[in-house]
């Protein structure tokens, strides 16, 4: 059964794009067939999987516009089964186009739903504008990222709002994956703090893995690599592997 999951956190900077790209390499690595769709038109999961975000002929605002077919918009990457709809600038101008279209928080269900993946991995916008709505009436499933700082729960109460406002409406098949943990630092007491919030938040939600702040992990994007291939002995290639199975494990 096919699984629609959509990354989300408002807050920038919390683990987001490298949960996609990371968790999508290893369910690749585990014989599935997995798409990541760059939703954030900043097109760093396009860049960080080692894609020119600025010359790839056709990208998701190619699709979204009616221009191309989503097919024809999609690339693989170098780690076999994983696939890529790419993403850049373009496609902050979709907030306005969408404006004033019908159904315009169902554009990108419309375009997906005829694609045959065992995941999509939707990366959403620090944004809670059409693009992530459109993310959110698409996905089955949302997973939030949130970095083990003093700022990680502001905004959460919002996001979780928005998911609730969307399953009540447009999509009540929308489920909370799980929250992940980022960055974390068991050095820092602020952390362990922030993260003994999250677990009495969020409770069962919380996944058991906790992603450790690693130079490893930093640096494999610039490379255009998933950890896995930068270095599959790093404590972020390990955890991100343990996440991946967590999130096999909660899809069923």
């Amino acid at each position: 059964m096919r699984n629609v999951i959509a990354v989300l956190n408002q807050k920038g900077g919390v683990g987001k794009t490298t949960s996609v790209i990371n968790i999508g390499a290893f369910l690749a690595k585990r014989g599935k067939s997995v798409l990541i769709i760059d939703f954030d038109p900043q097109g760093n999961s396009t860049s960080g999987l080692g894609i020119d975000k600025n010359t790839v002929p056709a990208t998701i605002y190619d699709v979204l516009s009616g221009n191309v077919n989503i097919v024809k918009a999609i690339n693989s990457t170098s780690v076999k089964g994983l696939n890529l709809c790419p993403s850049n600038t373009n496609l902050a101008a979709t907030e306005l186009e969408l404006a004033n279209t019908e159904s315009k928080e169902f554009v990108l269900k419309s375009v997906i739903d005829s694609l045959d993946y065992d995941y999509i991995l939707i990366d959403c916008p620090p944004s809670l504008g059409i693009l992530t709505i459109n993310a959110l009436c698409a996905a089955k499933w949302l997973l939030i990222p949130v970095q083990a700082e003093y700022y990680a729960l502001e905004g959460l109460s919002q996001l979780l709002d928005v998911m609730q406002r969307v399953k009540q409406g447009p999509n009540p098949n929308l489920q909370l994956l799980g929250v992940a943990v980022t960055m974390y630092d068991n050095r820092n007491s602020l952390a362990q703090q922030v993260n003994n919030e999250l677990k009495k938040y969020f409770g069962d939600a919380l996944f058991k893995t906790i992603v450790p702040r690693n130079v490893r992990l930093a640096e494999a994007p610039s490379y255009g690599k998933a950890i896995m291939d930068h270095d599959k002995w790093s404590k972020g290639a390990k955890a991100y592997k343990q996440l991946t199975k967590e999130v096999q494990n909660r899809v069923g």
